[in-house]
């Protein structure tokens, strides 16, 4: 099959790099995203997003003419969709923007087009791809209906990146490909062939579904235990951090590090589609889901405590993002620390995030935060958070600690 044009529509943290990176293969993109700005800035040559690398492979994309971006679908040869599935109030996956990318693309399709979902998504949420488009190009016949003779080829091919290495593991990364018919993932895999160094690794599209969940699920239940053990060990009086350092001596044993909660859009998200679908059975998955977004409730105790010998605190926070030197707030449970701290009016708030130029909207607007460097946040703060362990915070003079109470939520400070 030839891919002479390829539609990206999701232009975030997987769409991007994806479109860009299709681009500097040789390949002619179109990217479409409802973000006018995010659309602006790429046509412009720049990335409206941080990642490593992103900037240059985007300008090179953009400079040599096989990569624009825009608002609204064009015909193309392949379509992948790459929007986000967020959960609403009770952690029911919401599959609406998956939905709406599906009608946005229906008017461009033609016989023979390949439409490839990549968002994470609840199992099912490519057959109902399917149905959503049967139903708004009733002259076109789908896999879903018509099987292996289908006018549209359609799978589900989830991204599998590293945020800070998305660019190289993009290329690199085995894909799991699964279509709704086995010429739907033949002709993914072909797709995926034109950039992609990685072994394509074929099943159908529930397998295929199911497998990016449990992926993240396996590493989220990993994380729960190291967070309750964290739990465990300050009731106890014990190092937890020197704790698994001894235990992970064991030539079976792999404990992963604790930290103040699990964030992101995969980690923090993902299980709950599993606990979703099967309430019953998804018991471990469940209690691991709620093990972490109740830790940093135990930071928060641990920081209100501190503060309580203070008139006046200052407490520096450092850190705001997921996980270490990336600029990604989503689901951050730093974000959500701070964000409780100021509105239970804990002390004055000096926060330092190296990766972004502003507080985001649910901090900027709240009494009492104020984004700040590195420096005057630890020479005027009571007591320092360390939230998210930063290349920059790592490098910090332990002596300009001294006479300052500290909360090392990732066992930076622990062996100094």
């Amino acid at each position: 099959m030839s891919f002479e044009k390829i539609s990206v529509i999701g232009l975030g943290y997987i769409g991007l790099p994806t479109a860009a990176v299709l681009a500097a293969h040789g390949h002619t993109v179109i990217g479409v995203d409802v973000n006018a700005h995010a659309v602006a800035t790429i046509n412009s040559g720049k990335a409206h997003i941080t990642e490593p690398d992103l900037d240059v492979t985007v300008q090179s994309a953009v400079a040599s003419g096989r990569l624009r971006a825009v608002t609204a679908a064009e015909p193309a040869d392949a379509f992948i969709i790459a929007v986000p599935t967020p959960f609403k109030d009770g952690y029911e996956p919401d599959v609406s923007f998956v939905r709406a990318a599906a009608l946005s693309i229906a008017p461009a399709l033609r016989p023979g087009n390949l439409v490839i979902l990549e968002s994470t998504s609840p199992v099912g949420t490519t057959s109902a791809l399917s149905e959503w488009l049967a139903e708004a190009r009733p002259d076109l016949t789908m896999p879903s209906r018509a099987g292996e003779q289908s006018d549209i080829h359609i799978a589900y091919c989830p991204e599998r990146v590293l945020p800070g290495k998305v660019i190289r593991e993009l290329v690199e990364n085995d894909r799991i490909i699964g279509g709704l018919s086995d010429r739907s993932t033949d002709k993914a895999a072909e797709l995926y062939a034109l950039f992609v160094k990685g072994l394509a690794l074929k099943t159908n599209a529930r397998t295929a579904e199911m497998c990016k969940l449990v992926e993240n699920s396996f590493r989220d239940v990993n994380i729960a235990f190291a967070n309750e053990l964290s739990i465990v060990c300050a009731g106890l009086g014990i190092n937890v951090w020197e704790l698994i350092k001894l235990a992970n001596h064991h030539p079976r044993v792999n404990i992963l590090q604790p930290g103040p909660g699990v964030g992101g859009h995969c980690i923090a998200v993902d299980p709950w589609f599993i606990v979703h679908s099967s309430p019953e059975h998804a018991r471990l998955i469940r209690t691991a889901r709620e093990v972490n977004d109740s830790k940093p409730d135990f930071v928060m105790a641990e920081i209100k405590s501190l503060a309580n010998r203070f008139k006046a605190p200052r407490i520096a926070c450092l850190g705001l993002s997921f996980k270490p030197d990336i600029d990604d707030l989503r689901e951050s449970p730093a974000v959500e620390i701070v964000k409780q701290l100021a509105l239970d009016a804990v002390g004055e708030l000096l926060v330092v995030e190296p990766h972004v130029n502003a507080l985001p909207k649910e901090l900027a607007t709240l009494p009492g935060i104020r984004l700040t460097s590195l420096a005057e946040a630890v020479e005027h703060a009571d007591i320092v958070v360390m939230l998210v362990n930063h290349r920059d915070f790592k490098a910090l003079d332990i002596r300009l600690l001294t006479n300052k109470l500290l909360v090392d939520t990732r066992g930076e400070w622990a062996s100094r």
